[in-house]
């Protein structure tokens, strides 16, 4: 199938493809005697399988990994549930931060709201800031 073909049918480009191989996520496929590239069908299901890891949040790197070893005749699933694990305790990190930042953020807000420009002193960069 060419890559056009492809793109088409996995719902990328025919950049994303090209990329995806220099990338050492895709093999390189085999041309036509015309030059064009002539991917296997079974290339459909890889970059689907991609295209799933990187809505799932991992990288290129941990994608290769996942597929070096399905490659080499093993399944990834110890592997894929550690890197999963992995995302979800830096998702839970960075949602924690980020209540920590709106908490933050709408005490300032309040304070903000409750603070008179007028009593401002020269000598305050900001009142509303200092006072957090």
């Amino acid at each position: 199938m060419r890559i056009g073909t492809l793109a088409a049918a996995t719902g990328t480009t025919t950049k994303t493809l090209r990329f995806y191989e220099q990338a050492g996520l895709l093999a390189d496929p085999p041309r036509t005697p015309g030059g064009y590239r002539d991917y296997p069908a079974d290339v459909r299901d890889r970059v689907g399988f991609i295209r799933s890891a990187q809505a799932a949040g991992l990288s290129l790197a941990e994608i290769r990994d996942v597929l070096a070893i399905r490659d080499g005749g093993y399944t990834p699933c110890g592997h894929v549930t550690e890197l999963l694990g992995r995302h979800l305790a830096d998702v839970e990190q960075r949602i924690a931060e980020l209540d920590a930042t709106r908490a933050k953020l709408r005490e300032l807000a309040r304070t903000a709201s409750a603070t008179d420009p007028a009593t401002c002193t020269e000598g305050d960069i900001c009142r509303i800031l200092n006072s957090g």
